[in-house]
């Protein structure tokens, strides 16, 4: 990380990364709250601490994943990072970068939320345009068109 402010927050994203890219389960759960919610656009939501923390146990090693992160900007309750995952894609079999933002939301030292958007080449779909499970209506996004 170059140019990252030394925030509680950079920290905990930081520690949270740390444990996906070791699949170290222990380390995801202490930074989620129980209730954690991670939105994808390219499948449903993950619920649940350890739901979440398995979930990028599983996931990580079998793509090779490692993530970084690239840069932050804070407004407390909340954070949105720009982040780095080099991967290895089944199709290819070869090593790539892809990139993409995640919005976070907090209560107390803990991550409560994450809304993660990306563009992954391999998983086109219209379907993966918007967060999946995530009431845009009750958020008061816009829904109509």
């Amino acid at each position: 990380m170059t140019n990252i402010p030394d925030h509680p927050y950079t920290r905990l994203i930081q520690r949270y990364y740390d444990g996906c890219n070791s699949a170290d389960v222990p380390l995801m759960l202490s930074t989620f709250t129980d209730d954690v919610v991670h939105y994808f656009v390219d499948h449903s939501a993950v619920r649940g601490a350890s739901a979440l923390a398995n979930y990028w146990s599983r996931v990580g090693p079998r793509t090779d994943a490692k993530w970084w992160l690239d840069h932050i900007v804070i407004q407390e309750p909340e954070a949105v990072i720009e982040w780095s995952m080099r991967w290895v894609p089944e199709a290819t079999g070869e090593p790539e970068l892809l990139r993409g933002a995640e919005w976070y939301v907090f209560t107390g030292n803990r991550i409560s939320e994450i809304r993660s958007y990306h563009n992954n080449y391999y998983l086109q779909d219209p379907a993966n345009r918007e967060l999946h499970d995530f009431d845009y209506g009750a958020r008061q996004y816009r829904v109509d068109t």
